[in-house]
């Protein structure tokens, strides 16, 4: 028997008729509104300049190859190879801090890949490879809130069809000096402000041969201790503009996130699964965090370009990876940015010209096909997302729902971030089902450094619920899952 459209709609939604009540989530609540723009941000945004970016992709494709493996290589012509672009990199943070008055500290972290250490990158690297991945530390201005971390890359290095080709012309202008500039600019829009907490820019190596690089520094940083809250890596960001894609969106930027964190133990994954956390990793939170900034800083209503931060709920792309996977191995929360659109004609391609008149793709990662404008965008939003959390307190400490009986209602517990600075705490909720926190309770910070409780009248069992400190500028830090 046909089932008429109002009853089905009627049964699965239980919205039919006025006797439905409110659930308790929605009746004690009050909706997520949008962040408060700060001023200082949106002027550092508007710094960000398509032409700068043009200069730095078209000075990285003029090294000729940057393959990781031309860092061995002595016959390369003078200011060709990985090794000058990596002093190039080097050479624009550097004036970068100039103009600052030295607010950068300028490093590199250089090694030796050798493939008889068994690596799991062995096999796509044929011979002991010096690999330096290039960064820059803009310090805290608060002696706590300076230990938190956030950090920004792209990888420099760059292949052709052959990933063992150490001569051949491989531009990478899109995969990945486009990632590049982002590191740049943001370091160029940011290194003027000061803020409590601390933004490291990065331009890694050893992308192409097994995330090599970033697998180093990520590793790094795990030793030396860093407080490392957010990952954002930047690859293929340069809006490819193959003549007649009408499919590519240049409103948007895809946002990866692993859901189960690749670092979790047996037993963490067991609780993961036994709360319904799947959807709630500390990258998923940052990747939420990423959307609410795009729409507080790029596409408000009456913003003349919007731009977005599209969140896909995957690790990476099917048979791809990217750098920030080397921090989520690391126990890290780090996502990727990557264009709605990638063209495989444009990536990991022999430079091939067809004769006119041919119907055949010109093939080859070719700066001409990078939009300018979209990587700006790109960058504002990285920019964005740097600032306010690098203003914005550190994440509440020790965040746990009471769990001690059956009961209908709710009681969270947290302890205040390291560092201070909190005007107020944001409890989040959602249904299980949904995507992005809907409803919100403010408590206020208090004097005391004990333990904030909040018993809130609603189920546990329907809802995720989260938290997050809030400073006086209206700054929001990133959601801890109890």
């Amino acid at each position: 028997m046909k089932i008429p459209h109002l009853v089905l709609l009627c049964g699965l939604a239980l919205a039919c008729g006025a006797a439905i009540a409110q659930p308790d989530y929605a009746l004690h609540a009050t909706p997520i509104g949008p962040a408060l723009v700060d001023p200082a941000i949106a002027r550092a945004l508007a710094t960000i300049k398509p032409q700068q970016i043009h200069q730095t992709i078209q000075a990285l494709v003029g090294f000729g190859t940057r393959s990781t493996l031309s860092s061995m290589e002595t016959d390369l012509p003078p200011g060709q190879g990985i090794n000058a672009a990596a002093d190039w990199i080097a050479a624009q943070f550097e004036a970068i801090s100039h103009e600052c008055g030295g607010c950068l500290e300028v490093k590199r972290d250089t090694f030796t890949a050798d493939p008889a250490s068994g690596g799991q990158w062995a096999r796509r690297i044929p011979k002991p490879t010096k690999i330096a991945n290039v960064y820059a530390i803009l310090r805290g201005t608060d002696s706590e809130q300076a230990k938190r971390m956030v950090l920004v890359t792209g990888h420099y290095d760059s292949r052709d069809s052959s990933n063992n080709d150490d001569h051949g012309a491989a531009p990478g202008a899109n995969d990945d000096a486009s990632g590049v500039a982002v590191s740049l600019e943001c370091a160029r829009a940011l290194s003027k402000m000061k803020f409590p907490g601390t933004i490291v820019f990065v331009a890694v190596a050893g992308e192409e041969q097994g995330l090599v690089g970033s697998g180093h520094l990520a590793k790094l940083a795990k030793d030396e201790g860093w407080d490392l809250e957010a990952v954002l890596n930047n690859d293929i960001v340069g809006g490819n503009t193959t003549p007649g894609d009408t499919l590519q969106m240049k409103d948007r930027v895809r946002v990866f996130s692993e859901g189960v964190p690749q670092a979790a133990t047996p037993e963490q994954a067991r609780a993961i699964r036994a709360l319904g956390k799947e959807n709630d990793s500390p990258s998923r939170e940052l990747a939420r965090a990423i959307a609410e900034t795009a729409y507080t800083y790029l596409s408000r209503p009456g913003t003349p370009k919007p731009f977005a931060a599209s969140l896909i709920d995957r690790p990476d792309r099917y048979l791809r990876g990217g750098d920030h996977s080397s921090f989520n191995h690391e126990g890290f929360a780090a996502v990727r940015f990557t264009e709605w659109r990638e063209d495989y004609n444009h990536q990991h391609q022999n430079i091939v010209m067809p004769p006119a008149g041919s119907k055949d793709p010109i093939l080859g990662d070719l700066i001409r096909f990078v939009d300018f404008s979209y990587v700006a965008q790109v960058a504002r939003l990285n920019a964005a997302t740097l600032a306010t959390l690098a203003f914005a307190p550190g994440e509440p400490q020790k965040v746990t729902i009471v769990n001690k009986m059956t009961e209908n209602g709710s009681t969270l517990t947290w302890e205040p971030p390291v560092g201070g600075g909190v005007a107020h705490y944001d409890v989040l909720w959602r249904e299980t089902t949904a995507p992005n926190w809907q409803y919100v309770k403010q408590v206020a910070a208090t004097a005391a450094e004990g333990p904030v409780t909040v018993s809130l009248p609603i189920s546990k069992d329907n809802v995720i619920f989260g938290v997050r400190a809030v400073d006086a500028k209206g700054h929001r830090g990133l959601v801890v899952v109890p």
